[in-house]
């Protein structure tokens, strides 16, 4: 089993992926949801660090000097992710946060943890993508920040929808700040290893839900 495969079951496993109806925040109806404030373990926490971790290591290649965290579901993704590196892959690197508001006491400023450098190389680790917003959000602060290199930008799952055009919100990144972006898995890969197979002896994606999750990508999805 490759590691796409058994980061789509450990989502099964862990109340992450979901099959069903469901409601997107753009108001969109579809079969199946990912929602990744169901992860709540250390055990958790450890394994979705390793599979970042290796997205990273299988797809970006030189020194990375950070890994940024947009705030909120991003910043335990940024921690996982640097633990699982420095344990398991030999490679010890810093890690920073956003807060949402800026702090006026103390230290002050927005960001937490490494203090970003001109010239830094970063990679930004997030949970999803549908249009892109807590991306474009952030780069600013990045940028205020330092002057630095983002070499990719890291998610779950792609799932592969149209963002405020006819492209995904991924192309659409990748288009207006040349930023490429690594899903550990796609919505496509999901079907693919789940159609008529058992999880925990279910079938979650049988003939019928496949049929659905067509339908939605045809309706809302580039291929």
């Amino acid at each position: 089993m490759s590691y796409k495969q058994e980061f789509i079951t450990f989502m099964v496993q862990s109340g992450v992926l979901t099959f069903g109806d469901f409601t997107t925040k753009s108001g969109r109806k579809t079969p199946y949801f990912v929602n990744t404030g169901n992860y709540k373990t250390g055990y958790q926490a450890s394994k979705l660090g390793e599979f970042y971790a290796k997205c990273i290591t299988e797809n970006i290649q030189g020194e990375v000097n950070a890994l940024f965290g947009p705030a909120y579901k991003g910043i335990p993704l940024s921690v996982a992710t640097a633990i699982a590196l420095s344990n398991n892959h030999d490679k010890d690197i810093n890690y920073c946060f956003n807060r949402k508001e800026a702090k006026d006491h103390g230290e002050g400023g927005t960001m937490v943890g490494y203090n970003l450098q001109d010239g830094d190389k970063i990679v930004i680790v997030e949970d999803v993508i549908t249009a892109g917003t807590a991306i474009r959000e952030c780069l600013p602060v990045l940028k205020n920040a330092a002057n630095i290199e983002i070499a990719g930008l890291v998610i779950s799952v792609d799932r592969m929808e149209r963002g405020q055009s006819n492209k995904t919100a991924i192309q659409e990144i990748d288009e207006e700040f040349g930023i490429k972006t690594f899903p550990i898995v796609t919505v496509r890969d999901i079907i693919d290893t789940l159609h008529n197979k058992e999880v925990n002896g279910t079938v979650l994606i049988d003939d019928t839900m496949k049929e659905k999750m067509e339908t939605y990508l045809q309706t809302y999805c580039v291929k």
